[in-house]
């Protein structure tokens, strides 16, 4: 495959991954809108959010899986198929039950989008230099797309109303649709031997779902209430069975374990996850923060995103280049340490003074620290596996990043709010009360990363090594 081939082929990757992390964070901005035109309870408008992350976590290892044993170019024009169709659903709702319905669908259609773009960049690009550079762009996707949501949210919903947000994907799928069947080559058959392993999908797939799902509830109930302890204890128990069945009875497993005995695959998801649970926490508070504290409309808190998503995307550009010259260790710990720098920035917030004195550097440094531990981060997930069980590891480190992600937001969220409410009970003026529970925030995100960084240093020595075969 030419070079000028295979960049459009990669531009084409990325823009869908782009699309359907995009919808993670585009649509809060239109939530307003939302409640007011379809007449929503508070309770029951998270679940536009909730029923989209749900969906797209639950399925991801799965999806993952299905890319080593089904052709890689159908599952993905499949899954970008049907969440543009989703998407359309979502734009013309006219009632409660159809929009949360199509944004389920619509979750699932982007599990299998994000499990078959990083599958394809792993099988498409020769290992080394080649793939570095590929997996910077789709990673850059990962970030640039969260904080570019609030910043594209309040564009589409000021100026075209909130279906705006769902309708644009509409062109956009089309268009990687075209690309897609354009540039994704033929492959053979895949795994033709193979059977799904039925007991096991139905099994961390259901697993996962119950997990996300007892953790978003946590913000209408609190982490005490058995709606939440309920779904997070069959979760556990439906992933113990997960185990069983894959390492004892399966005789075809859906994710054959002995992938996860490789020390680098364990430390990168773990450096994934826990980045991530700080990173949805930081986009989450300072939109509250510019929105609710400094009084600026969706647009204005938007065009403010606009600094951290050019450096997500420009550390996640450069990330490559500096795991070549330094090594993925060196960077990663590195990336890690600036994103620690720019929580423990974010956490001298204060209610009276401009977003130029905490909020835009403390965010900064903290986009190109992602930026600069993604990239890393996803290259040691995913090197020295198999072509085989690519879209294995491309399941395990998406599921990583997003119920990681979840569930660091869940538990930030309630921390700052008990944090805020004690506040205002103490006869603490609003601003000032909010803002002190967005710095408790900060600082446990500070924390988080400085854990990540300690991972990356002590976890990740010498070289990332193969995985064991498997029959």
């Amino acid at each position: 495959m030419r070079r000028l081939q295979k960049d459009a082929l990669l531009l084409t990757i990325c823009l869908a991954q782009f699309m359907v992390i995009l919808d993670i964070s585009i649509v809060n901005v239109a939530l307003p809108k939302i409640h007011e035109s379809l007449g929503f309870s508070d309770t029951g408008l998270q679940w536009v959010v909730n029923a989209y992350t749900l969906t797209f976590a639950g399925f991801l290892m799965l999806a993952g899986r299905a890319t080593d044993l089904i052709p890689r170019r159908r599952v993905f024009l499949i899954g970008v198929g049907l969440f543009s169709l989703a998407s359309l659903g979502c734009a013309v709702a006219d009632g409660q039950g159809v929009l949360i319905g199509a944004r389920a669908v619509q979750g699932f259609g982007a599990a299998i989008v994000s499990a078959a773009s990083l599958a394809l960049v792993t099988g498409s690009f020769k290992e080394g230099s080649e793939r570095n550079r590929a997996l910077g762009l789709w990673a850059a996707m990962g970030g640039v797309g969260g904080t570019a949501g609030v910043l594209l949210g309040g564009a589409l919903t000021q100026g075209f109303d909130w279906p705006a947000v769902f309708i644009i994907n509409v062109p956009v799928g089309i268009a990687v649709l075209l690309a897609g069947r354009r540039l994704i080559p033929h492959e053979g058959a895949v795994a033709h031997e193979r059977k799904l392993d039925l007991p096991g999908a139905v099994l961390i797939s259901g697993g996962l779902t119950a997990i996300v799902y007892g953790i978003v509830r946590t913000d209408s109930l609190g982490w005490g209430a058995s709606g939440v302890l309920i779904p997070l204890a069959l979760g556990i128990v439906l992933l113990g069975l997960f185990a069983l069945v894959e390492g004892k009875l399966a005789a075809d497993p859906l994710i054959p374990l002995d992938v996860f005995k490789m020390p680098t695959l364990r430390a990168a998801n773990l450096i994934v996850a826990l980045l991530f649970a700080a990173m949805f926490g930081m986009w989450y508070f300072v939109s509250l923060y510019l929105q609710e504290v400094k009084g600026q409309d969706a647009l204005v808190a938007g065009i403010s995103f606009l600094p951290m998503t050019l450096l997500v995307f420009g550390g996640s550009f450069t990330a490559p280049k500096l795991v070549a010259r330094f090594g993925v260790r060196t960077t990663l710990t590195i990336g890690m340490s600036l994103a620690t720098i720019g929580f423990l920035v974010l956490a001298t917030v204060d209610a009276s003074s401009g977003i130029e004195v905490a909020i835009l550097p403390g965010g900064m440094l903290a986009a190109l620290g992602t930026g600069w531990s993604l990239v890393p981060a996803t290259i040691v997930a995913v090197k020295g596996v198999p072509a085989a069980q690519n879209g294995l590891a491309s399941g395990v480190v998406n599921t990583s990043r997003l119920v990681g992600g979840t569930l660091g937001l869940a538990v930030l969220t309630t921390i700052a709010t008990s944090h805020t409410n004690d506040l205002l009970a103490a006869g603490t003026s609003q601003p000032d009360a909010l803002t002190s529970g967005y710095k408790v925030a900060f600082l446990i995100g500070a924390g988080l990363c400085f854990a990540g960084g300690t991972a990356a240093l002590t976890l990740l020595r010498g070289r990332p090594e193969a995985v064991p075969q498997t029959a």
